[in-house]
């Protein structure tokens, strides 16, 4: 489907840089949506919805209809007590793209379409996208084996083939991308946009601490955890961290309850242990989110151009 209407000429090259809990903030966004690369935050980032309001003002009064788009992650979900709050005002602000998680549902894609925002949702399964097609929503964000935070185990190299052969909607491939090749081979597998989450923790823009992104300069791929133990749900975390948080990864603990509403809010699993995919060994600076979104489109034009040569 390449790219909405409504986004062509604001997008520079086909990507989002995904909601990262406690790391994605207006000043990541703005530095990415300025720099053509579509930014996104996770509403619950803010511990309120009077911040996250503040948070959809800020962006309303620095982005102008040139740039990119901004995009708000919605956890949808039963333990998530803001939800509907935090829905309304996403209509009243008209956000134009919002990223739902853990749960597709019918009445908060309609809420997102009264207004003409598109809504996509993140999978891990063809089951998971064939209920969120049934929803209505627009795209569908595949995460695949080695992506950061909650990850599926499917080779993108199977999962996109299959999501195809039953939606038509907009698709945006997570897992293990982190520059411009990575985003045209999404897209040569028939995806509309690369997704990319751990790359951008590795910004000036993130709100990370320093230890955090040195990890990410120090980790590679052996050193990502695929557990259900920290936050209940599969997800992929750094494995120094486990350990400096006194944990064994060899030997965690199984978590028995899923709460997401009061675990986003108090930031716990996330802030002390801390999540990254396994493309941190590809990670060698810590740049400007600027740059490193005009080094996307370089590599992007640059890897479209050798394989235009190469057929």
């Amino acid at each position: 489907m390449a790219m909405p209407q409504s986004w062509q000429g604001r997008v520079r090259v086909p990507a989002i840089a995904a909601p990262m809990f406690l790391v994605s903030t207006p000043k990541l966004v703005t530095a990415c949506c300025k720099a053509g690369v579509v930014g996104t935050f996770p509403a619950l980032n803010q511990r309120s919805t009077q911040g996250f309001v503040a948070w959809l003002d800020e962006l309303e009064a620095t982005l102008t209809p040139q740039d990119a788009p901004y995009g708000v992650n919605l956890v949808v979900h039963k333990t998530n007590p803001r939800l509907q709050a935090d829905l309304a005002e996403v209509v009243k602000h008209k956000v134009p793209l919002v990223i739902t998680s853990l749960g597709a549902a019918a009445e908060v894609v309609d809420a997102v379409h009264s207004y003409g925002g598109l809504v996509f949702h993140d999978i891990i399964s063809l089951r998971h996208a064939e209920k969120a097609a049934q929803a209505g929503v627009d795209g569908l964000i595949p995460v695949a084996a080695g992506a950061g935070g909650h990850a599926g185990t499917l080779n993108p190299f199977a999962m996109i083939p299959e999501i195809r052969s039953i939606f038509s909607g907009y698709i945006a491939l997570s897992g293990c991308i982190g520059n411009g090749a990575g985003i045209a081979a999404a897209l040569a597998l028939g995806a509309d946009f690369g997704y990319l989450g751990t790359r951008f923790i590795g910004t000036q823009e993130a709100e990370a601490p320093e230890a955090y992104k040195q990890m990410l300069l120090d980790s590679r791929a052996a050193d990502i955890v695929y557990t259900p133990a920290i936050s209940g749900v599969p997800a992929n975390f750094l494995r120094p961290s486990i350990l400096k948080a006194g944990l064994d990864p060899e030997n965690l603990k199984p978590k028995t309850e899923l709460d997401f509403g009061t675990e986003l809010s108090a930031g716990k699993a996330w802030k002390d242990i801390w999540s990254a995919g396994q493309g941190t060994g590809a990670i060698t600076d810590l740049p400007p989110a600027r740059e490193l979104c005009e080094r996307l489109v370089a590599e992007y034009r640059e890897t479209c151009a050798r394989l235009g040569r190469s057929a």
